[in-house]
């Protein structure tokens, strides 16, 4: 495909770096210097000027591009660059917004402004962090399959009843597939004696139960479940995302908010949420509040400097995790390097949903393993693909190593893929796949 990226900022740099291998690639940016700075890192065009110009827009090729995708930083400048591009070519547009307002407006008529696809930063984050609440030990949760299939990424501690175990002692549940082991920034799929050391990453595939299992087989102390205590720090907006989602989940949370004003307005908003107005580096209020007690924290102020703060707070009072939002991209690594238990990046979360538009072969979801180390493609079978018709054991041996077929569900039927498993068109499967082979299986599957 021909896509133009308007905006080179973190979101858009990533997703032209993810696509710079697979498809054509113009980036348009304002910006002189990352303008230059594009052309020499990455295989892309990368144009100085204004996205929702019409004459920037025909400089970069308009007329024959397949998609547009809008990642400035600013929701209007992104709304009109789509609307721009829809006036004048047939390209699918999408345009990423902060502004839930934006979003409710366009779900209400799917074309309105222009845009054919609308992603919401910091809904999209605070739905992130949310997953991650009640499943002990996780890193990261992603749903496939309409919520049928879970995709979920562990860290195991020295003390995990599955350190030093193989893969075979430690794969105790039925709906359940060992994808692969993160261990010093390399991926690993794993056999059956492969031994799960203690600080190693393991990402699991199955069935929301037989994850959930596994969260409890690995963190035993933890006790997952709606009475856990939850505490956002900062009534951001996706502060109050969280909060609002916690709620629908059966939660009772706590949230802490500095502004009088934004206080009452968030009290009215979250009936089911005890706001509380004062400032959470305040060692005193915590420790009166008994915020170490919580099971969890999240740290959602606008700072990213801030949310370091109250999380190694937090955790210094005994919080069992902590979750900061880092807006800064590159700090995320940082920050989990120092004591933040789980970093969340919404320009991470928003780029990873916009990616899947771009995969060649239709993949329906993308889930991205450590930014860029792997993927997790949710795909429907087509009667061309090298999976359908033929046993996994045989599909497999067909394509590069790197590649785990996690779960397959059929007509909303959940299946534990074996080797003997035959895969039908019309089959939704979740794959597990290396970022070195994403090029070469995409097209494949």
């Amino acid at each position: 495909m021909r896509v133009i990226i308007i905006g080179a900022g973190q979101v858009g740099s990533s997703i032209a770096a993810d696509l710079d291998h697979t498809h054509e690639v113009v980036v348009i940016d304002c910006d002189s210097e990352r303008v230059d700075e594009l052309n020499y890192s990455l295989d892309v065009l990368a144009i100085n000027g204004d996205g929702t110009s019409v004459e920037t827009l025909e400089e970069a090729g308009i007329d024959s591009a397949d998609m547009v995708i809008a990642s400035t930083d600013n929701d209007e400048t992104n709304i009109v660059a789509c609307a721009t591009a829809k006036a004048i070519s047939e390209a699918f547009t999408i345009a990423r917004v902060k502004n839930t307002e934006y979003l409710r407006t366009w779900q209400r008529s799917e074309k309105a402004f222009g845009v054919d696809f609308m992603v919401c930063t910091n809904l999209l984050a605070a739905e992130s962090i949310v997953r991650v609440v009640g499943l002990p030990a996780a890193r990261d949760v992603d749903p496939f399959a309409g919520g049928q299939v879970q995709m979920a990424e562990f860290e195991i501690d020295d003390d995990s009843p599955v350190a030093n175990q193989t893969v075979r002692e430690a794969d105790r549940f039925d709906s359940l597939t060992f994808a692969a082991i993160l261990r010093n920034g390399e991926v690993t799929i794993p056999r059956g004696d492969t031994v799960i050391s203690p600080g190693d990453r393991v990402v699991v595939i199955g069935s929301p139960k037989s994850v959930q299992q596994f969260a409890a087989t690995i963190a035993p102390e933890e006790s997952p479940g709606t009475a856990e205590e939850v505490v956002v720090v900062g009534g951001s907006e996706i502060g109050y995302h969280v909060a609002r989602l916690l709620e629908e989940r059966g939660f009772k949370p706590r949230l802490v908010e500095h502004d009088a004003d934004r206080a009452r307005e968030l009290a009215e908003l979250l009936p089911g949420t005890i706001v509380m107005e004062s400032d959470a580096t305040d060692v005193d209020f915590l420790e009166r509040e008994h915020v170490g007690d919580a099971d969890l924290v999240v740290a959602a102020l606008d700072s990213d400097e801030k949310n370091l703060l109250v999380t190694l707070l937090a955790g210094r009072l005994g919080v069992e995790r902590t979750v900061a939002v880092i807006d800064t991209t590159p700090y995320v690594e940082l920050f989990e390097a120092v004591g933040v238990d789980i970093g969340v990046s919404p320009r991470e979360v928003v780029a990873e949903e916009i990616t899947r538009f771009t995969r060649e072969g239709g993949a329906e979801n993308v889930a991205l393993i450590e930014t860029d180390k792997a993927e997790v493609l949710e795909i429907e079978v087509d009667p061309d693909s090298i999976l359908a018709g033929t046993p996994i054991r045989e599909s497999i041996a067909a394509l590069p190593e790197g590649v785990v077929i996690g779960a397959i569900t059929r007509r909303r039927e959940f299946i534990t893929p074996r080797g003997d498993t035959v895969i039908e068109p019309g089959d939704h499967v979740v794959v597990f796949v290396d970022s070195t082979v994403i090029g070469d299986v995409s097209p494949k599957l």
